[in-house]
């Protein structure tokens, strides 16, 4: 398609597309058979051109600059259109250069809905921006880029100015948006009016920001808010120049104000709760020359109802809670003391009782009031008592550790709420959250919930911070000793919306041997890093934590370490990391602070994961970090082929076992038993009254030979030779009966007590088994890895010879 561009001297137009920055010249622009890459139209030309190429906004743009003067004639003040019409759909500029005295004032007025300022590098979602720039003399200062919805209605200029809008290829935009005024002179850089309506914010910037504004100049925002509405003003980024003659300030006009113009420094906390229109100037200095600094400011405007007033009173009933207290302060208290020149924020128990700190307890029911401009300086801290009194009354009790509604009700931001829990001397406290779960805080697995947890287990003279939750992790419950405090510490506003849904739950247990005991029931599909308490301080001496894991039963664990060693030296004592899976027959890995930690592997059932610490040398901390993730079982198809093949073998050696008997009770020959000297002969009792134990004597081995070693001739093989069938009979290692979880061995530990629930052995019952037993050996077991020591215990079971020997001195 060709394209024609006529443009009329009068209108003072230049037109020039280019190629894009950094875009290869494949696509070339065609005027009467000639291609070049740019081509400029001047006033008065008329120009007909094609594009070599389909797509032509991927390679060019184009620029339409509009050059007013309005100092040697009159300016052509209105409406600004798009001229001229029919150009090409190309990602294009309008620049409008108007020349004009100082001595008058330009005012740029936008059509609704108004402009938004915006920082530096940031872009608009339509991708339309407009930048304004003042022209005084020589100097250009950049008033700021603009996007469109916005609060900013008007803009008044000193002097020149260069406005510039920016479309895309593909916007329908038709219209410029603005008109030019003229004004008399404002008498300092700029004026810039925001409008707001209803319940609002808007951010601003000074000129050239985030450069220096100006050197001892002078600009004023000026915001018109309906007078039932109050606006606070909130200054976010400031920097100051080095100033030689004359200070930097902030002055506003305030509605009722007896001292207007009010002076503040840009360090001070800056009015709220205005009521009404007001007036915001930026006042620069006079710079060091060699040294001058810059002065920039970045601020915030938010209009709210007035929310805050002496006439409208909150409900704080806490007639129903028991050893709590609720203090409402200012932010940073205790350790922060407002300046002098802060606003002022009071909290009244009634219209004569106010103070910047009020302290509520419980058991009482209140009416509060806020005599202050901005809520948001305010804060709660909550603290709840839970003691156990009554052991037999408190073990069957569980208390839910939730912030109280009559609180989050409030138009404060909740602090803290801390809870601290006291238990007796052999009861200690577990916490559990059943639904969400906790998470550690750990640098692998940060939380970004809007609240957090930090647990501490404290006795008078030591104390153990376990660490910091938040809800949505892996660990269910947390068994402590001593007494406990919990803080739950929120972040931002977000946990209002959150606090319907805690599960943190307390009750008071039986004593436990280690100082914290973790049960962890990880997500199958995410990774869960684990780390020992009071991190990065390491665990004070002799104490030991433990973890429980669970393990689903289709899924296999993968546990490793974050470090090949502990990382201490012993002074007294060795520090322990110990690892059991939870089921019969399993190996125990234990390392000392001397070895290397255990290289990752799978564990197929629940397991322990337990860490000891010794007394460590000075400047060494015993801290460890280690990680679990899961998978799916995996079915070895090699173990399905051994089965069956396995199988096939036994069901062989059955049919051959068949043929042997049957040929047997045809020859109906007795069985031929043997004497077997070394047999001890004496008549068996009572097991103690052996010299020696069943361990170290033979009196319950019985020699046999099978029929199968009196008829071999039966199973004379080709060669003559004789192979009798040999029967070795092996013990049964399975799984004899139901036992409860145990927490890993306790040899390596402190203060160790026989659990009263301990079962004994059962004591010998009689049976009517046969009395014969056979001989077999037990081959030990060794782990060449050297990754477990295993303790094997000797046989002490009583043979079916001696059960009936006894059966017969019974009798």
């Amino acid at each position: 398609a060709s394209f024609t561009i006529s443009l009329r001297t009068v209108d003072n137009i230049t037109v020039m597309i280019k190629l894009r920055p950094s875009v290869s010249p494949s696509c070339q622009i065609r005027v009467k058979n000639i291609t070049r890459p740019e081509l400029k139209i001047k006033p008065g030309e008329n120009v007909t051109f094609t594009f070599t190429c389909s797509t032509p906004e991927k390679y060019f743009i184009m620029e339409i600059q509009k050059n007013i003067d309005c100092v040697s004639g009159p300016c052509p003040f209105g409406d600004v259109h798009l001229y001229p019409p029919g150009l090409p759909r190309l990602n294009r500029t309008f620049i409008w250069d108007v020349k004009a005295s100082t001595k008058a004032g330009l005012e740029l007025k936008f059509s609704t809905p108004w402009l938004r300022q915006i920082e530096p590098g940031e872009t608009c979602p339509d991708v339309v921006s407009y930048n304004i720039s003042s022209c005084i003399d020589t100097a250009t200062v950049n008033i700021g880029t603009f996007c469109r919805n916005g609060s900013v209605s008007r803009i008044k200029l000193l002097g020149g100015v260069i406005m510039s809008l920016q479309l895309p290829w593909d916007s329908p935009l038709t219209t410029s948006g603005f008109n030019i005024a003229n004004r008399a002179s404002i008498k300092r850089l700029c004026i810039i009016e925001s409008i707001l309506k209803g319940e609002s914010s808007v951010t601003l910037m000074s000129p050239n920001y985030p450069l220096s504004f100006p050197e001892d100049e002078l600009m004023t925002w000026q915001f018109v808010i309906p007078s039932n509405m109050r606006a606070s003003v909130f200054f976010h980024n400031y920097s100051l120049s080095n100033c030689e003659r004359k200070e930097e300030r902030v002055e506003y006009y305030l509605p009722g104000s007896f001292s207007n113009p009010e002076v503040f420094k840009l360090s001070d906390s800056q009015p709220a709760n205005i009521a009404g229109s007001f007036n915001l100037s930026l006042q620069g200095c006079d710079q060091d020359a060699q040294n001058p600094g810059i002065l920039r400011l970045l601020f915030q405007v938010v209009v709210q109802h007035p929310q805050v007033d002496e006439n409208v009173t909150h409900l704080v009933d806490l007639s129903k809670e028991w050893n709590m207290t609720v203090t409402i302060h200012f932010e940073g208290w205790p350790s922060r003391i407002p300046l002098m020149s802060e606003p002022i924020c009071l909290i009244c128990k009634n219209p004569r009782t106010c103070d910047r700190v009020l302290t509520l307890v419980s058991g009482a029911v209140y009416k509060i009031s806020f005599l202050c401009k901005d809520l948001s300086r305010l804060r709660i801290t909550a603290e709840k008592g839970i003691s156990c009194v009554d052991i037999r009354w408190c073990q069957r009790k569980i208390y839910s550790l939730l912030v109280p509604k009559v609180i989050t009700q409030l138009p404060i931001r909740l602090h803290k709420f801390i809870w601290k829990l006291l238990a007796p001397d052999l009861i200690n406290i577990e916490i559990t959250s059943p639904s969400l779960k906790l998470q550690q805080h750990v640098p692998e697995q940060r939380c970004n919930t809007s609240y957090s947890y930090s647990i501490v287990s404290a006795t008078p003279e030591t104390e153990l911070n376990v660490g910091v939750f938040c809800p949505g992790g892996s660990i269910e419950k947390i068994q402590m000793r001593n007494n406990i405090t919990i803080s739950l510490k929120t972040f931002g506003k977000g946990f209002l919306n959150e606090s319907n849904h805690q599960d943190l739950k307390m009750s008071f247990v039986p004593h436990i041997k280690d100082e914290c005991t973790f049960t962890v029931s990880p997500d199958p599909k995410a990774k869960v890093y684990l780390q020992t308490p009071n991190w990065p301080y390491g665990l004070p001496p002799y104490v030991s934590i433990s973890w429980y894991v669970v393990v689903p039963s289709k899924q296999v664990a993968h546990l490793g370490f974050s470090k090949d060693r502990m990382g201490i030296a012993c002074e007294t004592g060795r520090a322990y990391v110990n690892i059991k899976e939870e089921t019969l027959g399993a190996e125990e890995t234990v390392r000392r602070e001397d070895e290397l930690l255990p290289k990752p592997r799978n564990m197929y059932h629940d397991f322990w994961v337990n860490v000891s610490n010794c007394k460590p040398v000075d400047k060494t901390q015993l801290t460890l970090q280690f990680w679990v993730t899961f998978a799916d079982k995996q079915i070895d198809l090699g173990v399905i082929i051994a089965v069956v093949a396995g199988a096939g073998v036994l069901m062989a050696i059955g049919l051959t076992v068949c043929c042997v008997k049957k040929k047997k009770k045809k020859s109906q020959n007795p069985m031929v038993g043997v004497y077997n000297p070394n047999v001890n002969t004496q008549v068996p009792g009572k097991q103690g009254l052996f010299t020696k134990g069943r361990k170290n004597n033979e009196s319950h081995v019985y020699a046999v030979i099978d029929d199968a070693m009196v008829y071999g001739h039966l199973l004379k093989e080709s060669n003559g030779s004789v192979a009798p069938e040999v029967d070795v009979y092996r013990p049964f290692d399975g799984p004899i009966g139901s036992l409860p979880p145990s927490p890993p061995p306790f040899s390596f530990r402190k203060d160790i007590k026989r659990s009263p629930n301990t079962e004994e052995p059962l004591p010998l019952m009689d049976t009517d088994h046969d009395t014969y037993t056979f001989a077999h050996q037990k081959s030990g077991q060794s782990e060449d890895s050297g990754d477990t020591n295993e303790k094997n215990n000797a046989d002490t079971s009583t043979s079916l010879l001696e059960n009936k020997e006894q059966d017969d001195l019974a009798e």
